[in-house]
């Protein structure tokens, strides 16, 4: 790809997505992940179901989805490269889920699928050996989203979901992946940060 600045994007507890780093001394969401009735997919880059560039709106309104979106673009905005996030996450239970889609939303609402991605809490620090969780302390999460490249058009804006499952794209975590003490399946309850000391980030590859 081009030469680009990594921008960083910050959620905000008032649901927007700025590129001010938060200064709020403590905010956080939360929200129960129920791995019997996961956020289903919608598009994507799938093979086996249908895929493309789908509007999420169907999925905005449940609870278990934390919507944040940007002011509408002015000038143009060019993104091309690897797309990550930096969350700062907690649980009460020692392993699940954080999914996250990034979405182009058009003037007239529609909120239209660009990059998702998708981090089990375990293997936040090797793919070969579970680090479980310690329940309800703050940690921080990697969550790759690929690469695109896209212009957000003026009159634009730009929106990221964070939930905990995008199934059947992604295998639903039961919250007890790799714990063989624990029953088969476990409700979570997960919150995601956003503060001075624990400030959860979008990484945009900004071209100029």
């Amino acid at each position: 790809p081009p030469e680009a600045t990594l921008t960083s994007f910050h959620p905000n507890t008032d649901g927007r997505l700025t590129g001010e780093r938060p200064e709020i001394e403590s905010a956080k969401a939360d929200y129960r992940f129920d791995p019997a009735d996961p956020v289903p997919t919608i598009g994507g880059g799938n093979m086996r179901i249908p895929g493309g560039p789908m509007d999420q709106r169907p999925i905005e309104k449940r609870d278990d989805v934390l919507v944040f979106t940007s002011e509408v673009f002015e000038e143009p905005l060019e993104v091309t490269g690897r797309l990550e996030a930096e969350l700062w996450i907690s649980s009460n239970r020692r392993d699940t889920d954080f999914a996250m889609r990034l979405c182009d939303v058009y003037p007239d609402g529609r909120s239209i699928l660009i990059a998702d991605g998708i981090q089990r809490c375990a293997l936040r620090e090797s793919l070969s050996e579970a680090i479980p969780l310690e329940p309800g302390v703050p940690t921080p999460v990697r969550v790759d989203l690929w690469s695109t490249s896209i212009v957000f058009a003026p009159g634009h804006r730009i929106r990221v979901l964070v939930s905990s499952s995008n199934y059947p794209r992604f295998d639903v975590n039961p919250n007890t992946a790799f714990l063989e003490d624990a029953p088969e399946t476990l409700t979570a309850e997960n919150s995601v940060f956003f503060d001075r000391h624990r400030p959860s980030r979008l990484i945009l590859p900004v071209v100029e």
